[in-house]
């Protein structure tokens, strides 16, 4: 859909963003379902890889979730096999998640697919185009990050 609301006549960027966002998140979807994988927890997964057992609380201030729906994506990701939690051995009241056998083996069909997301987001664009893209978005981030920035978060 190319056209956007009236009301968000005054806010074009914020508004493809929003329609970019949804879209991916859609894609997303659809590759990730074949493995069993809801959107955003393959990136729970690629930290885990990378980082080894975190803190299940850490998890969740990386997603930016509350600590409710980082349980239930835990469970989740626990009731498929692809990560077991633990109690920490440093500090028993803490949880550690940790990946499983189940889902490094899934590493590279994981990785495969987010080369095809890759792929069907960035088309046709040239590696300038695709470079350009990149540091703009990191600078639209930003900007959101930047508490001095209008509208920003206390």
């Amino acid at each position: 859909m190319d056209s956007e609301p009236g009301a968000a006549a005054s806010g074009p960027i914020s508004h493809a963003i929003f329609r970019l966002a949804r879209t991916h998140r859609a894609l997303a979807g659809r590759l990730f379902r074949e493995l069993g994988l809801r959107p955003g927890q393959e990136l729970l997964l690629m930290h885990l890889w990378e980082h080894g057992p975190q803190r299940q609380a850490d998890l969740a201030a990386l997603v930016d979730t509350d600590s409710a729906s980082m349980t239930r994506t835990v469970q989740r990701l626990e009731r498929a096999g692809f990560v077991r939690r633990r109690p920490s051995p440093v500090d028993g009241r803490v949880t550690l998640v940790e990946p499983t056998a189940a889902s490094l083996a899934l590493r590279p069909r994981i990785e495969a697919l987010w080369a095809s997301l890759e792929q069907a987001t960035v088309g046709d664009l040239d590696r300038d185009e695709q470079a350009a893209s990149l540091q703009n978005l990191r600078r639209l981030e930003q900007n959101l990050l930047d508490p001095q920035s209008p509208g920003a978060q206390p």
